[in-house]
């Protein structure tokens, strides 16, 4: 059996490939990923039998990979979801195992594996439809976004729900949000890593320099070079420009 590890904490990586060996010492270790990118590239190259496989990676969600390759071989998800989580993933027929990796549990899913693998008879849950009512429990039960950002005010440090923030945008080299009261915070994180945080359903990155709020935008107007501008509720400093490249994906994410 070959297995491959998609994991972006060294330390849990390393651990659970040492568990393995010690309880499958015939099984033979290809490779490690801990990113979405490089699975995403590597993976269609590659033989293997088995995936174990964290949910959330350096660059993101797991899941994005399935968006991008076709996974037909079993996997073994990792994640410090709280037992709820896990037995509602056991209900659908799929190893899902709580970090820390427990030796005991880990053992019963390669024995599920093997037993699936040499029957030939089905496929473990997490390939075919399967696998998509699992992708799909999985994101429901995950946390959707970052709900609160703690902010200074003179010597006191508050707390914005993201529900409040209008917009988050770059200047002078910093990062600010804006309320839904026509207030801006300084806030210690990047826009890009601002928009790794905050649910996609209600934030969208138009720019490098702009996130914006769904329920702030008043109006959306042609602009040059087939690009877009937006009007926000409480912000006026300077225009909001939708990057000509992001012009496509803006339109989807407002048609959902």
């Amino acid at each position: 059996m070959k297995f491959i590890i998609i994991e972006d904490e060294q330390l849990a990586a390393k651990r659970l490939r040492a568990l393995i060996e010690e309880l499958r010492p015939d099984y033979e270790f290809v490779s490690k990923f801990d990113s979405v990118e490089s699975a995403t590239i590597s993976l269609p190259v590659l033989k293997y039998d088995l995936l174990l496989m964290d949910i959330q990676l350096a660059d993101g969600n797991s899941f994005d990979i399935f968006d991008q390759i076709n996974i037909k071989k079993p996997i073994i998800f990792t994640t410090a979801y709280d037992q709820y989580a896990v037995k509602a993933f056991k209900a659908n027929s799929v190893d899902y195992l709580l970090k820390p990796i427990d030796k005991s549990e880990l053992e019963t899913a390669l024995g599920k594996f093997e037993e699936y693998f040499h029957s030939q008879k089905s496929k473990l849950a997490a390939t075919g439809e399967n696998q998509n009512d699992l992708i799909h429990l999985i994101k429901s039960l995950q946390p959707q976004g970052k709900e609160r950002f703690v902010v200074r005010v003179g010597e006191h440090l508050k707390t914005v729900e993201t529900s409040d923030v209008q917009l988050i945008y770059s200047m002078d080299k910093a990062t600010y949000l804006l309320t839904n009261q026509g207030r801006k915070y300084l806030i210690d994180y990047s826009v890009d890593k601002a928009d790794e945080l905050l649910n996609k359903d209600k934030f969208f990155k138009v720019s490098r320099k702009f996130i914006v709020n769904l329920d702030a935008i008043k109006d959306i107007i042609s602009f040059t070079n087939s690009r877009l501008e937006i009007v926000i509720d409480q912000y006026d400093e300077e225009q909001v420009i939708v990057a000509r490249e992001r012009v496509a994906q803006f339109k989807e994410w407002l048609d959902r």
